[in-house]
């Protein structure tokens, strides 16, 4: 994935200050959950997404440069990883992991070594 992964692509249609809060989420295979909270840190924007009865209790982080497409007509941000690799990625706990240097560095070798 490289370095701009926690960047999000001129292409998604991410709009600097553009609330994604209570939007659906959708991998590549299927809907994944919603935006929980989002961040627009220069370096290292994510999303914490919570998959609800999916996957019950967990919340995920996906980097920013995972999001492929904002579509706020629909209210939808579409990522571009799989239904399987969200619920293999690591468990986010708020307030514990939020600048936590090793669960940074965990999802970062995560992603950059997904094999879609």
């Amino acid at each position: 994935m490289g370095a701009d992964m926690w960047g999000y692509a001129e292409s998604s249609g991410h709009v600097p200050g553009d609330t994604l809060i209570g939007y659906a989420v959708e991998a590549a295979d299927g809907r994944i959950g919603k935006v929980d909270r989002h961040t627009e840190d220069v370096g290292r924007s994510y999303l914490v997404v919570d998959t609800g009865p999916w996957i019950l209790g967990h919340k995920v982080v996906l980097p920013a440069g995972l999001v492929g497409r904002v579509d706020r007509e629909n209210g939808t941000v579409h990522v571009t990883c799989t239904k399987e690799h969200v619920r293999e990625s690591p468990d986010f706990e708020s307030g514990q992991n939020e600048d936590d240097v090793a669960f940074i560095r965990l999802i970062e070798q995560y992603y950059a070594n997904r094999h879609m």
